[in-house]
């Protein structure tokens, strides 16, 4: 069973069922079953068209659960819009899906929870980590979400800035966590900045594309994490970083900045840099600056220690560190880094342990294992 076709087909499969009338939680549910039969009969019986085959079983299990609600007894009017057999057309409704989801009735993060969790695949547990609460309170959102827009047509797109906040979530869970979905992430930016000209959509699609370009440097052969500092830069794709570059810098011309052209010009600096020393680590607290004007993010202010000790040294950063929550995700791992600069190596020993137990995934828990490790051992010799 092909689960990353299942999953790439799920997107398409839902917007054909919303445009046929559907209210987005019953064709997400009927979606999710169509899931289910395909995993049950395609072994045994794959079928040639598997698109076209998910939404004739999803439209079915759509009417099926309809004719069951007496309140919805008007759908039944439908059934003859049954899809024919036969292949389904090839277009992409991902895009579209995106912007549906970003509905007017819907406040922006709710907007966002909800594509994250339906189109984008995610879950509950990954999109309440992305905005730093509890995953019941995310969960109580999802499903505000749902009902919300349960009984409205999904005739009004959302904005774009909507649009981007979860393309941008998506591309970050996908580069960092537990499911693969940045490619996907950067071939729906590069259609909506093919579709629209707008300098924050550039920015984004700049941003993807210089973190891209850094992925095979990222992790050793036995999947372990490798730091910034330690990468092979001759990995990273030149072809990538220059295509990033360009485009980051056309839409910085436009003199309309946003905080996704900060977040590139940042990953500019650090791409451009042949080492870590000869980074211009000053420039990139100054775009951190403008970053944190921009969004007033305790994660951005998180970043910008770690610049900050970079560029006046890990005094300098630890000071920048101390007014920020000590429960930021990451944190710890700041605070380790920091005092190992400084020559503390105990505390940042402990500091790194601490920030392991707190880890949000496997890899990154493993890496400051090793961390803790290292500043063990060197304070034995």
């Amino acid at each position: 069973m092909n689960e990353a076709l299942l999953r790439s087909l799920t997107p398409s499969v839902l917007a054909v069922l919303v445009r046929r009338g559907a209210d987005f939680a019953a064709a997400e549910d009927a979606v999710q079953d169509a899931l289910v039969e395909a995993v049950r009969v395609w072994p045994a019986d794959p079928p040639r068209d598997a698109k076209g085959w998910l939404v004739t079983v999803a439209w079915r299990k759509f009417l099926d659960a309809t004719r069951s609600d007496a309140a919805r007894r008007r759908r039944e009017d439908r059934v003859d819009e049954e899809p024919a057999p036969g292949p389904a057309p090839a277009v992409d409704d991902t895009l579209q899906l995106y912007f549906l989801c970003a509905h007017p009735s819907l406040t922006p993060s709710s907007a966002v929870a909800l594509t994250l969790r339906a189109v984008g695949g995610l879950t509950t547990r990954q999109i309440a980590q992305a905005y730093l609460v509890p995953e019941a309170t995310m969960a109580q959102r999802i499903s505000r979400a749902k009902r919300t827009v349960s009984d409205v047509r999904f005739d009004q797109p959302g904005d774009v800035a909507t649009v981007l906040r979860v393309l941008y979530l998506v591309f970050n869970e996908g580069y960092s966590g537990d499911v693969d979905l940045a490619a996907e992430a950067i071939r729906l930016t590069r259609q909506l900045a093919a579709a629209i000209d707008h300098p924050e959509v550039a920015g984004l699609l700049a941003l993807m594309l210089l973190h891209h370009a850094r992925r095979a440097a990222r992790t050793a052969a036995d999947g372990s994490l490798v730091p910034l500092a330690e990468q092979n830069r001759g990995r990273w794709d030149t072809a990538l970083i220059a295509e990033g570059v360009g485009i980051l810098q056309a839409a910085l011309a436009l003199d309309r900045l946003g905080e996704f052209q900060a977040q590139a010009a940042i990953a500019a600096l650090h791409a451009d840099a042949p080492t870590t020393e000869e980074t211009d680590w000053v420039q990139i607290v100054e775009w951190y600056d403008e970053l944190a004007h921009l969004t007033d993010s305790p994660v951005v202010r998180l970043n910008r220690a770690v610049a900050v000790g970079e560029a006046d040294g890990a005094r300098a950063g630890l000071a920048a560190l101390a007014g920020l929550d000590s429960a930021l995700p990451r944190h710890t791992a700041v605070a380790a880094y920091l005092h190992e600069r400084d020559g503390d190596l105990a505390t940042a020993a402990r500091l790194y342990a601490d920030a392991a137990r707190e880890a949000p995934n496997l890899a990154e828990r493993d890496h400051l294992t090793r961390q803790a490790a290292r500043i063990n051992a060197r304070g034995c010799r």
